[in-house]
């Protein structure tokens, strides 16, 4: 295996401001055919829409220092834990995903997940940042419930270490965002990256996810990767004053 799991843009200031992003990429290794269209890779099952597009604005426009991953979640999904049933999707979203019937999860997660979260372990232990950022984006309606509206045009995610989070919602809110409280999905649930590499370190963090509609193309990427960064640094000082 010789393709790049992740990427990084930016040097990380000691504790400053990092950013993360496990759903950058729609990419498949050459060796893996996962017996998939390639239009399914261009939906938000292959990867999350727009989110890579605003990490990567807020490494170069606003200086927060940014880890990607550069492999789809279809192949494996870097954002659950090992032992989880969704790691290695067989079908998603209403959609099957042939080519991982009968996977070899082993040599997975060996060429994937584990070098992506070891990486991302050294990273930020020699960061040691005030502040993560962790990068999604949602859709406005699932596939498979399209009778569904997802109202929000961000929601912050968390688990058990809510500081951060609470803060960024009053904080967008009083930007005139509409703002979802574990919403659309609830941290308690999905949350393997945050707990795994801020609350199991006592690391304040932001899990954010953005409306993809919103984010589709560049002019709304820089727009929100802007919002994004106020925020962020002012849920820094926030943190820092207690």
């Amino acid at each position: 295996m010789s393709e790049p799991v992740f990427r990084t843009i930016g040097e990380a200031t000691r504790g400053g401001i990092v950013a993360v992003c496990d759903h950058a990429s729609n990419n498949v290794p050459d060796n893996i055919q996962l017996g998939v269209s390639a239009a399914t890779l261009e939906k938000h099952v292959a990867y999350d829409i727009g989110a890579a597009g605003v990490t990567e604005r807020l490494a170069r426009r606003h200086g927060i220092a940014a880890m990607l991953s550069e492999v789809s979640r279809l192949v494996i999904d870097h954002h659950r834990e090992e032992e989880s049933d969704g790691l290695i999707p067989m079908s998603t979203d209403g959609i099957l995903i042939p080519g991982n019937i009968g996977a070899d999860r082993e040599k997975r997660l060996d060429d994937y997940h584990r070098p992506y979260h070891a990486a991302m372990d050294k990273w930020l232990d020699e960061a040691q940042p005030g502040l993560i950022l962790s990068i999604h984006s949602f859709t406005p309606k699932l596939e498979s419930k399209p009778a569904e509206d997802r109202p929000w045009e961000i929601g912050l995610l968390y688990n058990d270490d809510d500081r951060a989070a609470r803060h960024a919602m009053r904080l967008f809110a009083e930007l005139g965002v509409t703002v979802g409280d574990n919403e659309p999905y609830s941290g308690s649930e999905f949350n393997a990256t945050m707990n795994r590499h801020a609350e199991a370190h006592g690391r304040p963090y932001c899990a954010i996810e953005i409306r993809n509609d919103l984010i589709t193309q560049e002019r709304g990427q820089a727009r929100w990767a802007a919002i994004i960064a106020d925020v962020a640094g002012r849920v820094k000082l926030a943190l820092e004053t207690v």
